[in-house]
């Protein structure tokens, strides 16, 4: 199989580590924030998320687009906007126990390559449409060029 998704997009990878594991009241309310999160851009699609996997303590997002994400990330009406003012907070009283990273990436449409074997929907294959990989799909080369 390979995943289809029509237009532009964005994939927003997001993670977390725990530095210091005795120090829980700075990380947990770190953990518990993403997911809360994610079930409000899942209840509103219309926010711009196409999906969402977690691996471990790091998250990948598909975005509709740079705008959809950063007026989410700066909406005072969604869950972000308190999270991130609340861990920078604790992040200040806790010093380095818990870090986080993010990375955000535009895609142009078409300029991507996903293949997906005896695998549930994953990634890309989530957050757009899978079809078979046939005809000019079969190779990394095909499905570029599409």
């Amino acid at each position: 199989m390979a995943a289809e998704l029509e237009g532009d997009f964005v994939v927003f990878v997001i993670g977390m580590r725990v530095n210091q594991p005795l120090k829980v009241r700075a990380w947990l309310p770190v953990v518990r924030a993403m997911p809360s999160m994610v079930r409000e851009l899942q209840a509103q699609p219309e926010l711009g998320l196409l999906g969402s996997q977690f691996y471990g303590l790091t998250q990948i997002q598909y975005w509709r687009s740079m705008e959809h994400l950063h007026r989410y990330a700066r909406s005072r009406e969604h869950a972000h906007l308190p999270a991130w003012r609340a861990f920078n907070q604790n992040a200040r009283a806790a010093g380095n126990a818990v870090g986080i990273w993010h990375e955000t990436y535009q895609v142009a449409a078409g300029a991507y390559e996903t293949v997906y074997v005896n695998m549930p929907p994953t990634g890309l294959g989530r957050a757009g449409t899978l079809v078979p990989a046939t005809g000019y799909r079969q190779t990394a080369q095909g499905r570029l060029a599409g």
